[in-house]
């Protein structure tokens, strides 16, 4: 294969939406059926899942020759990505008020087409123009 471009673009999306999937059953699970939250799979799995959709992100930064410190756009999915992270342990770990949760959670949700908006456009400003 000449560009590996096409191929890792596509196994980082899928990676995001797998990792958002996940985000959203492990969620449900925390509201309605705690106990599968414990089993060491839903603990390990996601964090494989976000490592290799950071190692593809970061992989596709030098394909393309963008980086955060030259392209606003990366940079503001870089901060997205960390308030995406601090939304989802509130909503799965943190938070003990079933409301707090669900706020937390539908931030989250909302920060993360946030970030698949700034990714489509290259806008640092996403969906919010």
């Amino acid at each position: 294969m000449d560009n590996p471009y096409p191929l890792i673009k596509a196994v980082h999306q899928i990676l995001a939406i797998v990792s958002i999937g996940g985000f959203a059953l492990r969620f449900a699970w925390k509201q309605w059926w705690p106990d599968l939250l414990v089993k060491k799979s839903s603990r390990v799995l996601p964090h494989i899942n976000d490592t290799l959709l950071l190692i593809f992100g970061v992989w596709l930064t030098f394909l393309i020759g963008q980086f955060p410190n030259t392209h606003t756009w990366l940079a503001a999915k870089i901060g997205g990505l960390l308030v995406y992270i601090l939304l989802g342990m509130l909503a799965l770990k943190y938070c003990t008020r079933k409301s707090l949760q669900w706020t937390a959670f539908i931030a989250a949700v909302v920060v993360y087409a946030w970030i698949v908006s700034v990714a489509i456009s290259h806008k640092a400003i996403g969906f919010l123009a």
